[in-house]
Formats: structure tokens, sequence, C-alpha cells
């Protein structure tokens, strides 16, 4: 699980560059 949760962040975080960590987060949990 830790390691999908880590690939999963990398490729949210290359693909929404630019976009505050608040967002990513926002993403993130969004796609779970």
């Amino acid at each position: 699980i830790e390691y999908l949760d880590y690939y999963n962040n990398r490729r949210i975080k290359a693909k929404l560059k630019g976009l505050p960590p608040a967002m990513h987060r926002q993403q993130a949990l969004s796609a779970a």
C-alpha cells in the first residue's frame, strides 16, 4: 500500500506541476 501511495503521489505531482501542495493533496484524496 505504501508503495502504491508513493507511486501515485509521484505521478500526481508530475501530472499537476505548478499546483500548490493543497491541490496535490486534494487530488490525491479524490483519486484514492
